[in-house]
């Protein structure tokens, strides 16, 4: 019975992250698409405040679901010390990168008050 809900949880793992994958891509390719077809409507510098926006909207959300396989995979699979120390590092690391990201998307860190025009 072990060994099946580690199957089962390793298909969940693949799929979580193929779909964390698939959500990078697709913003990449909308962000694309509306750049082609956004600089004959509009402002290049708009259009790429818009791409920026949704390619960083899309990493976040693909970022969060990539450390949702990871743990996935650690808790139910192999939970050693080495791989929640792995675990633990790759978390680290995807955090830094979603709140800097979120910053860049944001055009401030979270501890500017809202009406701060200073830019990160």
């Amino acid at each position: 019975m072990k060994e099946q809900s580690m199957h089962l949880a390793e298909w969940i793992a693949s799929m979580i992250e193929i779909f964390g994958i698939l959500i990078i891509a697709s913003s990449i390719v909308y962000a694309t698409i509306y750049a082609i077809w956004g600089l004959f409507r509009r402002s290049p510098k708009e259009v790429y405040a818009k791409c920026r926006q949704q390619i960083g909207k899309g990493i976040l959300l693909g970022l969060e679901l990539l450390v949702a396989a990871d743990i996935i995979l650690t808790v139910a699979v192999e939970l050693t010390f080495e791989s929640v120390g792995v675990l633990a590092i790759i978390v680290l690391i995807r955090t830094f990168l979603s709140f800097t990201l979120n910053a860049e998307i944001e055009g401030k860190w979270p501890w500017q008050d809202s009406s701060a025009e200073q830019e990160v």
